[in-house]
C-alpha cells in the first residue's frame, strides 16, 4: 500500500499566502482545515508554509507531500459524525534548527499575507536575544527575524505587510506578541523605518481556537482507516466535528482573510470577549464543577460522565440552567439569536463523543485556580439576576471541597481517597493525586474538621469560604451560600456521593 501522495490526489497547486509556525495537530487540525476547505472551493486560493520550530527531521512530510488526512469523529446536533478529509494546503515544510536561512527566503516571496502560530503558552514570552543567530532561540525571535527579512527585501512597502494571528491559550495573545516584538526590534536596533513598518502594515490579530484534536489515532485504528482509505498516511490525525476560531479584525482583515467565508467556525469581529466568555463559562467551566464530582463518583472520563444517568442530567442542567443564561451578551449588545444555546448544546454533544478519551483528573490540575476563575463569577451572575444560590453549581463546589480532602502525603504530593465500584459491582478505594497548588493549605484546614459533626463542617466552609486572599472574594457574604455548601459537603460526607447526587437532581 502506497503512502498518500499527490499522485493518488489530484490536487491543483497554489501560491504560498501563509507562513505557519508549528506542525501541531491543532494547527493541521483547525486553521489549515479551514484554509484547504476554502482552497477547495475557491475561496482562498492560498497554500502554506510551514515552520517546524522544534528540530527534528521533517520526512514525514517530505514523503507525503505535505498531504495529511483528519478524521472527524463525533456527536454534532445528536447525530453520530465519521467523515474523512485529505488536507492538501500545505507546500513546504522547513525545519528552523536545520534551514533557517530557507525560513528568511520564504519572507522574500509576495504572495505571502499571513503568519500562523501555535507554540504553546510558553512561547509568547519575552527573550532578549539577537535575531540574526541561525535561528534565534525564541519563536517571537524568529518572527522579527522573518518580517525583518521582509521590510528589507520589499523596501518597507506597505503592501507587503502581514496579518500575524497567534493562536496560543492566552488573553490577548496578538496583543502580547506585538508588543513582545516590538521590545526585540528595539533591543536589536533595527532602525526607526522598521518600527514604523512593523506599527503601520502589521496587523496582529487576537484570536481563540476551540477544537480537540487528540492527534495520531491508535495503531489499530490507524491500519483500519488505511485499509479503508487505500493508502498509509503516518501524518493522520482524529478531531472532533466542532470547530471554531474566532479573531479580532476588521473589514480590512475580513478581505484578506477570505477563507472565513468558508465555514460558520471561524468568525472574525472586532471584539471576540463574547467567543471567550461564552467558552471560558460553559465549557471550561462546566468541565471545573463536574470533574471532582464525577470523579468521586467513580467515573474516569468526561465520556464516563456522560453516560452516567446522574451525572450526565447534573452537567446537562448546570449548562443549561445555571450557566448559559448568565453569560453577558458581546460589547453593544447584539446577539445572534441562540449564540448561547447552540453553543451551550454543542458542548454537551462534545462531552458526549466516546472518541474523545478526556481524563477527569486531568481536569483537576489546579482546581482552585480554575474554580476562582471559572465558576465564581458564574456564581454572582446568577445570584445578581435570580436572587437565588445556584443549587447544582453549588453542589459542584461542595464535591471539590471533598474532593481537595487530601489523606496523606508521599515525596512532596498530596493524595486523596476515593470509593469506586468496578464492572463487577464491587468497591473499593482509590488513591488519587491532588494537583493543587493550594493543597497543602487544604490539607492543614480539613486536619481540623471532625467530618461526623455538622458543625465542624460549616466552620471549615464559612472559614474557607471567608478567606479573601484565596477567592478575592468574601463567599461567606453571599447570601445562603456558606451555609448550602456545609449542608451538601456534610451529605457527601455522611450519605455518599451517588446518595447526595440523587437527593439533589429529585429535589430541584
Amino acid at each position: 500500500m502506497a503512502y498518500l501522495n499527490r499522485s493518488i490526489l489530484s490536487a491543483p497547486s497554489h501560491p504560498e499566502r501563509v507562513l505557519q509556525f508549528g506542525t501541531g495537530v491543532l494547527l493541521r487540525g483547525l486553521p489549515d482545515f479551514f484554509i484547504d476547505k476554502a482552497n477547495k472551493q475557491g475561496l482562498f486560493d492560498g497554500s502554506i508554509i510551514i515552520v517546524k520550530s522544534t528540530g527534528g527531521a521533517t520526512d514525514e512530510f517530505s514523503a507525503q507531500e505535505g498531504l495529511y488526512t483528519v478524521v472527524t469523529r463525533g456527536i454534532h446536533k445528536g447525530e453520530a459524525v465519521d467523515e474523512s478529509t485529505v488536507i492538501s494546503a500545505v507546500s513546504n515544510v522547513i525545519s528552523a534548527q536545520d534551514n533557517w536561512q530557507a525560513v528568511l527566503q520564504a519572507a522574500r516571496k509576495p504572495y505571502l499575507q499571513v503568519v500562523i502560530s501555535n507554540t504553546t503558552e510558553v512561547g509568547i514570552q519575552y527573550v532578549e536575544e539577537s535575531i540574526f543567530q541561525n535561528p534565534p532561540k525564541s519563536y517571537p525571535a524568529k518572527l522579527t527575524a522573518f518580517l525583518y527579512e521582509r521590510f528589507k527585501n520589499f523596501g518597507g512597502s506597505k503592501h507587503k505587510g502581514m496579518i500575524v494571528i497567534p493562536t496560543e491559550l492566552i488573553t490577548d495573545n496578538g496583543l502580547k506578541l506585538r508588543d513582545i516584538v516590538e521590545k526585540i526590534a528595539k533591543y536589536n536596533e533595527l532602525g526607526k523605518l522598521f518600527m514604523k513598518w512593523l506599527k503601520y502594515h502589521v496587523r496582529f490579530c487576537n484570536s481563540l481556537v476551540d477544537r480537540i484534536v487528540p492527534g495520531a489515532p491508535d495503531e489499530e485504528t490507524r491500519q483500519s482507516l488505511e485499509t479503508q482509505f487505500g493508502y498509509q498516511d503516518k501524518l493522520m490525525i482524529v478531531a472532533e466535528p466542532y470547530r471554531l476560531w474566532a479573531i479580532e479584525g476588521d473589514e480590512r482583515v475580513k478581505e484578506l482573510l477570505s477563507f472565513a467565508d468558508i465555514d460558520s467556525g471561524v468568525i472574525i469581529e472586532e471584539d471576540i470577549t463574547f467567543y471567550r466568555e461564552r467558552k471560558l463559562r460553559i465549557l471550561n467551566g462546566s468541565h471545573s464543577l463536574s470533574a471532582p464530582l464525577g470523579y468521586l463518583l467513580g467515573n474516569v472520563t468526561v465520556y464516563e460522565n456522560s453516560k452516567h444517568p446522574l451525572m450526565s442530567r447534573f452537567v446537562e442542567e448546570v449548562v443549561l440552567q445555571e450557566i448559559a443564561p448568565t453569560i453577558p451578551p458581546p460589547p453593544g449588545g447584539t446577539l445572534k439569536p441562540g449564540a448561547v444555546e447552540e453553543f451551550a448544546q454543542d458542548v454537551l454533544d462534545r462531552f458526549r463523543n466516546p472518541y474523545i478519551e478526556h481524563f477527569l483528573l486531568s481536569i483537576t490540575l489546579q482546581e482552585t485556580s480554575k474554580m476562582r476563575a471559572r465558576n465564581l463569577p458564574t456564581f454572582k451572575r446568577y445570584l445578581d439576576q435570580t436572587g437565588q444560590l445556584p443549587q447544582r453549581m453549588t453542589l459542584g463546589f461542595a464535591a471539590y471541597l471533598l474532593f481537595m480532602k487530601a489523606v496523606k502525603l508521599e515525596d512532596g504530593q498530596y493524595f486523596g481517597e476515593a470509593t469506586v465500584t468496578d464492572e463487577s459491582g464491587k468497591s473499593g478505594i482509590v488513591s488519587y493525586p491532588i494537583r493543587d497548588d493550594y493543597a497543602e493549605y487544604f490539607y492543614k484546614l480539613w486536619q481540623q474538621v471532625d467530618v461526623h459533626d455538622e458543625a465542624s463542617v460549616r466552620q471549615f466552609v464559612h472559614t474557607l469560604c471567608a478567606d479573601t486572599v484565596l477567592w478575592e472574594a468574601d463567599l461567606s457574604q453571599w447570601p445562603g451560600f456558606a451555609d448550602a455548601v456545609a449542608e451538601y459537603l456534610s451529605s457527601l460526607l455522611t450519605l455518599g456521593v451517588e446518595a447526595t447526587l440523587e437527593r439533589q437532581m429529585v429535589t430541584v
